[in-house]
């Protein structure tokens, strides 16, 4: 238990960054091998239900890489640049324009729901698989 404080103190803005940046990276890289592998399976339709969650999981995991920026400008009292407020108006529709993507794929690709599901997931679990191993390290 007297670790954690210590392990916590040591991260700095940079690890948070890289962790941001390696979840993105390896969240396309494991939608494209999982739809290439889904297409040859299942067909092009549930291939394209993974491929579009693993794109706004990948999209999303860029958004959130942006925000830790600001957020973490504000935390080091450091003032925040001037795109701060567009950021978070862009965050907000982008939310939107992921939840239209959404609806789209799913009227349009007619695919199976779980492989979309599943590809939304990709970026949780790149996101914990890169914060375990930068708390491992």
């Amino acid at each position: 238990m007297n670790d954690e404080p210590q392990i916590l103190s040591k991260l700095t803005d940079v690890d948070l960054e890289g962790m941001l940046h390696r979840a993105m990276r390896n969240t396309l890289i494991l939608g494209v091998i999982a739809s290439l592998i889904l297409w040859r399976a299942a067909g092009w339709r549930t291939a394209a239900m993974l491929a579009t969650g693993a794109a706004i999981s990948a999209a999303s995991l860029f958004e959130w890489r942006r925000l830790a920026r600001f957020i973490l400008a504000r935390l080091d009292n450091q003032k925040p640049s001037r795109g701060s407020i567009f950021a978070a108006i862009f965050f907000v529709i982008r939310l939107i324009a992921f939840g239209g993507a959404i609806y789209g794929s799913l009227e349009c690709f007619r695919g199976s729901a779980a492989a979309l599901l599943c590809g939304l997931a990709l970026a949780l679990l790149t996101l914990l698989w890169e914060a375990l191993r930068l708390l491992k390290a």
